[in-house]
């Protein structure tokens, strides 16, 4: 567990001494984006739904949604590979086909999908990014969408196209549409790990203004924790 997350601080500070991370503090901030117009209408539905995306550490990825409004609970985890290897040490090799990833328990009545791939591209991530986000690379970093049923994957690839045809960002977007298979939570050390080490240095830089755009950017979506 430690030898990851010092390696992982490891390689926060060195690319930080030569600015490559500079994106994640705002200077590379994913513009305002449009509503969906393709989405699914709020829900008068008690159950609550689930939604499975990867944008880099899954550290950030959590914060953002534990600080949206209809969004029940967040947790990061790893989706893409098999069941025995969806261990922290093993997904940081790069080699196992998993994602860190989220999953996120919604209220369908106070939120929808398509909301929520608003933000997801809008504050948690940088779509464009391909196997990375700032200063973590290799694929378990990889831009997907896990899509749990046939309206979601409708959802999520209009989205991107209705992105892409608009041009809002200035690369094309890389994010993968695949069937989700399974959600692995992550070890305990890694759960809330934002709000419980805000004072990390790699938390302060990458992860805090993901949460701070989300509170300026979305005022009616941002919820206090």
């Amino acid at each position: 567990m430690f030898r990851s997350l010092l390696r992982r601080s490891a390689i926060f500070l060195a690319v930080t001494v030569v600015g490559v991370a500079a994106c994640n503090a705002g200077e590379g901030a994913n513009p305002a984006l449009p509503n969906p117009t393709v989405d699914a209408p709020l829900s008068t539905a008690k159950a609550a739904q689930t939604a499975v995306l990867a944008g880099g550490c899954f550290w950030g990825i959590q914060a953002v949604f534990e600080h949206v409004k209809g969004v029940v609970s967040a947790t990061s985890g790893y989706s893409g590979g098999a069941a025995n290897s969806a261990q922290y040490e093993l997904v940081s090799t790069g080699q196992t086909g998993h994602a860190e990833s989220v999953k996120i328990v919604y209220d369908p009545s106070q939120i929808t999908y398509g909301q929520l791939l608003r933000v997801f591209f809008s504050v948690a991530h940088d779509p464009t990014q391909w196997n990375r986000q700032g200063p973590d690379t290799g694929n378990q970093y990889r831009s997907v969408i896990f899509y749990a049923n046939e309206e979601q994957k409708r959802i999520a690839q209009a989205y991107i196209a209705q992105l892409g045809g608009a041009k809002v960002f200035p690369r094309p977007i890389v994010t993968l549409v695949v069937p989700l298979q399974g959600f692995y939570p992550a070890e305990s050390y890694h759960q809330d790990y934002a709000a419980r080490h805000p004072d990390n240095p790699y938390i302060v830089y990458n992860d805090a203004p993901k949460v701070a755009r989300l509170r300026q950017e979305f005022p009616d979506l941002y919820a206090a924790k």
